[in-house]
C-alpha cells in the first residue's frame, strides 16, 4: 500500500519558488497594462464606472449602521434643537427692536446736534424741551412740553426749532406747558422780509402748514422765495429767527391789499425736541395796550371831553353827524 501511495501523489509542476516569481511577474505585468490603459484613458473608465456601479450596494450596507446612529443622535437631539430654535428666534426679535430703536435715537441725536448748531450762533439763554402730546383736534395746532413753570418757562416764551419759530407758550403748569403753534387760527407773529425790511404779519391759517400775511400792499416789494424772519417788534418773539418762504402771491380784485402765502421753516408737526428762548432774562415787558375809544375825525374839542364810542349796530359815519355844538 505504501507504494500505491507514492505512485498516487502528485507532483507539481514548477517547483515553489519559481512559481512564486511567475505569478509576481504576471501580476506586475496585468497593473502596468491596466496603469496604461488608465493613462491612456481607452477602455478603464467604462469599467470603473461600472465597478463602481456595482459596488453602491456593498457601500451602502457598509454605511449603514452609522447612518443608523446618526438617525438616533439626531431624533434624540430634535427637543433640543426645537428650544433652540425658538430661542434664537426670540433673540432676533429683541435684537431687531434694539436696532429700530438704534435708528430712532440716530434720529434723534441727529436733530438735537442741528438744534445745538443753531443754538450756537445765537447768544441767548436756551433749554431744549421734548414734545409729549400734539393736538389732534382740526383747526387746533398745539403742542405739550415737558417743561414747565419748575424750569422757568413762562407764558409768551418762544418756541423754536433747527429751522425757525415755532409757535409760544400760552399755559404753563408745573412741569407741563403749551405752546400755540404759529400755524394756528389764533396765532401772529411780527415778521419782515428779510430782503427788503418791509414789517408785517403773519397769521396762521389753521391747517398746519401755511401762513397767511393778508396785509400787504399792491405796491410791496415782495418776491416768491423771499425770507420771513422774526422782526421783535412786541418783545414776545426774539428778532431774526427765520419764520418762512413766500411760496404764493394772491391779488383780490378791487382790494388795496394782496395777501402773502408763506411755508413755514419749523418743521411743524416732525420731531420730537424744541428750543424755549428766553428773550433776556425773563418774561417779556407787558407793553401798554393801545386807547379803546378814539375820538372820530372831526369830534368836539371844545370841553376836553373824550368822545362816545359809536353804538353796535350804527355805522360810524353816523355819530360823526352829531352836532358839535354846545348846548344853550
Amino acid at each position: 500500500m505504501s507504494s500505491l501511495r507514492r505512485d498516487n501523489t502528485r507532483q507539481p509542476l514548477f517547483r515553489r519558488r519559481t512559481a512564486v516569481r511567475l505569478r509576481f511577474i504576471m501580476l506586475l505585468a496585468i497593473a502596468a497594462l491596466l496603469f496604461y490603459l488608465d493613462v491612456s484613458g481607452r477602455t478603464v473608465h467604462p469599467v470603473r464606472q461600472w465597478t463602481a456601479w456595482a459596488m453602491q450596494p456593498i457601500a451602502w450596507v457598509a454605511s449603514l449602521p452609522h447612518a443608523v446612529a446618526t438617525l438616533g443622535t439626531n431624533l434624540h437631539g430634535r427637543p433640543a434643537l426645537l428650544a433652540e430654535n425658538r430661542e434664537l428666534r426670540d433673540k432676533q426679535f429683541v435684537l431687531d427692536a434694539r436696532l429700530s430703536r438704534m435708528q430712532a435715537l440716530e434720529a434723534e441725536n441727529r436733530r438735537l446736534r442741528s438744534l445745538l448748531a443753531s443754538s450756537t450762533t445765537i447768544d441767548q439763554r436756551m433749554l431744549v424741551a421734548e414734545i409729549l402730546e400734539a393736538s389732534q383736534a382740526p383747526y387746533r395746532n398745539q403742542i405739550l412740553l415737558d417743561k414747565g413753570s419748575a424750569n422757568d418757562v413762562y407764558v409768551g416764551q418762544a418756541v423754536v426749532d433747527a429751522g425757525g419759530v415755532l409757535g409760544q407758550i400760552i399755559q404753563v403748569h408745573r412741569n407741563t406747558s403749551v405752546a400755540l403753534l404759529i400755524t394756528d387760527p389764533q396765532s401772529g407773529i411780527p415778521v419782515e422780509i428779510n430782503r427788503t425790511g418791509l414789517h408785517t404779519v403773519a397769521l396762521g391759517r389753521g391747517e398746519g402748514e401755511t401762513l397767511s400775511l393778508p396785509f400787504l400792499p399792491n405796491t410791496a416789494d415782495v418776491h416768491i422765495g423771499d425770507l420771513l424772519v422774526s422782526s421783535g417788534l412786541g418783545g414776545r418773539f426774539p428778532a431774526g429767527y427765520p419764520v418762512g418762504h413766500i411760496t404764493e402771491l394772491r391779488h383780490p380784485a378791487g382790494e388795496s391789499f394782496m395777501e402773502a402765502i408763506a411755508t413755514p421753516t419749523a418743521q411743524i408737526g416732525q420731531g420730537r425736541q424744541v428750543l424755549l428762548v428766553w428773550n433776556g432774562e425773563g418774561a417779556p415787558i407787558a407793553l401798554p395796550k393801545l386807547p379803546v375809544q378814539v375820538a372820530p375825525p372831526g369830534a368836539a374839542e371844545g370841553k376836553g371831553k373824550p368822545a362816545r364810542r359809536p353804538r353796535a349796530g350804527k355805522p360810524a359815519a353816523a355819530a360823526s353827524k352829531t352836532p358839535s355844538t354846545p348846548r344853550r
